[in-house]
């Protein structure tokens, strides 16, 4: 059980990932997160209104299960199984953190001055949450899929456009990290 309780090395992590790539490659799938949304939406009889959502929804159920997996795996991983004592950050990362007023996560995964409830009492932090939020839907939907569909899925099957959208992931991230986070923080 002390093998589940503490975060995982990157190979362990990434041999798995691989493995599940395989064996979607295998059955003829793809996988990624936000083609979810559309059949959601299509389940929901957005199809009616809007060409796009109007598709064989249920040749897709399969991922939707992957999705609720996710999100039970996710719950019960930190409710259950969350020991990040194995965790360690740089110390030059954690100087920088607290230069922009952001805690030490102190053997936590995440600070809480970015991941706690407190953000939603500031207008503004709401606001910058709802913006994120809306770029990061059409970015998805301009991209044809998410960082996950694109980076493991696209990437697995040699696919040119997910290189090049997976190249400007990084560098939007880049130029996150170290030019928009600083002004908003």
């Amino acid at each position: 059980m002390e093998l589940i309780y503490h975060t995982w090395s990157w190979y362990i992590s990434g041999f798995i990932i691989g493995l599940i790539m395989l064996i979607l490659i295998y059955f003829g799938k793809s996988f990624g997160m936000s083609s979810n949304l559309r059949t959601l939406c299509s389940i929901a009889g957005a199809g009616k209104k809007v060409a796009f959502f109007s598709f064989d929804w249920k040749s897709q159920r399969w991922n939707l299960a992957v999705v609720a997996g996710a999100m039970l795996g996710g719950f019960v991983a930190t409710h259950y199984l969350s020991d990040a004592s194995n965790v360690s950050i740089n110390p030059e990362t954690i100087a920088q953190l607290e230069m922009m007023n952001i805690d030490a996560p102190q053997g936590k995964l995440m600070p809480d001055a970015l991941f706690s409830n407190q953000v939603f009492e500031s207008p503004r932090s709401i606001l910058i949450l709802i913006i994120g939020g809306v770029l990061i839907g059409f970015g998805s939907r301009y991209a044809g899929g998410c960082t996950s569909g694109h980076a493991i899925s696209g990437l697995s099957n040699l696919q040119l456009p997910s290189l090049i959208a997976v190249m400007g992931f990084f560098i939007g991230g880049l130029i996150m990290a170290h030019f928009i986070l600083p002004l908003i923080v």
